[in-house]
């Protein structure tokens, strides 16, 4: 993400989205610091603000005036949610959440909503209300939500957050944190012989399938020069007679023309002055133990892999 100095502090509930470019949408890195974007204040958001804030104040008056009995939590206040304090305990809170998780994708921080501040002896009490996309990071996968990008398929609408998380100046402790799930079900599949299973786009086992798929494209494209890897979608793996891939990935040209290169090598490198790409579904069986090359069925079109 392209980070945006900001000229005040950003409030609660204000539109901390990513760009609706192409870029800003499947950009790496979803770290706390990069979700603020420039935007004005309205005048009624400031009214409510301000209303918001004497209610809150009135009603902290009236518990110190008739409740006399000693609470472990105080009152909370308002903060601003690109406070770094806020930041750090919504992506425990978020990080909370993707333990949980047993299959399907990780979660990742869209939106902070509202961030409130109380104090609990020498703890910070933090409730929060955040927003989160699907990532592109399998559950079981050991890189953080924050090195995930958002998922170009499947659900894109906002899932709703709500988090409690006590802190000090050295610790992040997340107490409570649950996302609306109820209108995105995560799948539990049960094991079977023979079912697909999904593939992280980062796994050594795709590296053998892309290559052959991007080789006979190569070999049957009517292009007068070579393509080279640029992005992977969602793959998978079954068990048949040896294993069959099934997966999704586009290509971009590069500077390497046909006629003088039969294949990919070092020199091959993308063509960024005239930009073209392909994108493919490909179905790989692969057997080694039968002493024969991998046999690939590709289906290609013009332009990058689609954002939906």
């Amino acid at each position: 993400f392209r980070r945006t100095s900001l000229s005040r502090p950003s409030l609660c509930g204000e539109d901390l989205s990513f760009s609706s470019s192409s870029q800003a949408e499947s950009t790496a890195g979803l770290h706390l610091q990069k979700l603020r974007a420039e935007s004005n204040i309205h005048q009624d958001q400031t009214m409510r603000s301000g209303v918001g804030l004497c209610v809150l104040g009135l009603l902290c008056l009236h518990s110190s005036v008739f409740g006399q009995d000693a609470i472990e939590v105080q009152p909370g206040v308002l903060i601003f949610c690109d406070d770094p304090s806020v930041e750090k305990a919504v992506n425990s809170a978020v990080h909370k959440f993707n333990e949980r998780l047993s299959t399907g994708h990780k979660l990742a921080l869209f939106q902070i909503l509202t961030a409130s501040k109380s104090e609990s002896g020498s703890d910070s009490v933090y409730s929060l209300q955040f927003t989160s996309r699907r990532s592109d990071c399998l559950a079981e996968s050991n890189k953080p939500w924050t090195d995930c990008n958002y998922s170009l398929f499947g659900r894109r609408k906002p899932i709703s957050c709500n988090a409690t998380v006590y802190m000090t100046e050295t610790k992040a402790d997340t107490r409570e944190v649950d996302c609306v799930l109820d209108d995105y079900i995560i799948p539990e599949k049960a094991s079977c012989l023979g079912c697909p299973v999904d593939i992280d786009e980062n796994s050594e086992d795709l590296k053998g399938p892309l290559s052959v798929s991007i080789s006979k494209y190569n070999s049957i494209s009517d292009s007068t020069h070579l393509f080279t890897l640029h992005s992977v979608g969602p793959a998978t793996r079954q068990v048949v007679a040896g294993f069959r891939f099934k997966l999704r990935f586009d290509m971009k040209k590069t500077t390497c023309a046909k006629a003088e290169h039969k294949d990919l090598n070092d020199l091959c490198v993308p063509d960024e002055e005239n930009l073209e790409f392909a994108n493919c579904n490909s179905t790989v069986d692969v057997a080694p133990w039968r002493l024969e090359p991998p046999q690939a069925q590709i289906q290609c079109e013009p332009g990058a892999l689609p954002s939906v």
